[in-house]
């Protein structure tokens, strides 16, 4: 089995719902996430920010959990910084996804057997995704573009063969006041979101 990790890229968030502390929404969204990346099988945990928020590694996860300041939260930084540890995959997830079930996430690192890329797209978007995997070292063509500019078509055109490029299922963001609507009260986790939504 190869040394795989998933990677919850705290970017600040695109929108914050009217009345909340613009932090806090973004600690909930985080912790929601890192409670889904937890329980995967096989697969270690880490935190990537941006340098000049570093204190964001002390903020959110657990003692033990891997955190990187990085120069530039676009895929091809993360992934350069990530191959140093020694993984040989990685998928990176946007952290505002917070009831992201987990076996998307396992949908993302299955093709990497024989792909060295995959990426599932965000719902309810014209751009972004929900998240990146690639085997390590990443490719050299991919751009350095952050989550919210990439798309599968986009990677299709840049790889040297569009196979190169697996496109898993997609799941929804919360980037806008209609993705409220997308929650669904009815899966279980994303109890932090729930808390301050509800006035928690």
């Amino acid at each position: 089995m190869p040394r795989r990790v998933a990677v919850a890229v705290l970017a600040p968030p695109v929108w914050t719902p009217p009345g909340l502390d613009r932090d806090a929404w973004r600690l909930a969204l985080a912790e929601d996430l890192l409670d889904v990346l937890a329980i995967l099988a096989e697969v270690e945990t880490a935190i990537a920010v941006e340098v000049k928020e570093s204190g964001w590694l002390s903020r959110v996860g657990w003692p033990g959990v891997r955190g990187y300041g990085v120069a530039s939260l676009d895929p091809s930084t993360v992934f350069a910084t990530i191959t140093r540890d020694g993984f040989e995959q990685a998928v990176l997830l946007a952290a505002d996804a917070p009831d992201l079930p987990g076996m998307l996430i396992a949908k993302l690192l299955r093709p990497l057997t024989t792909r060295p890329l995959a990426a599932a797209p965000a719902v309810g978007g014209d751009t972004g995704l929900l998240g990146l995997a690639a085997r390590l070292p990443a490719p050299a063509w991919l751009p350095g573009a952050g989550l919210d500019e990439l798309t599968p078509p986009g990677l299709r055109r840049l790889a040297p063969r569009p196979a190169d490029v697996a496109v898993a299922p997609g799941w929804h963001r919360l980037r806008a006041p209609e993705d409220l609507a997308r929650l669904d009260p009815r899966l279980e986790g994303w109890d932090a979101t729930r808390a301050i939504l509800g006035g928690g």
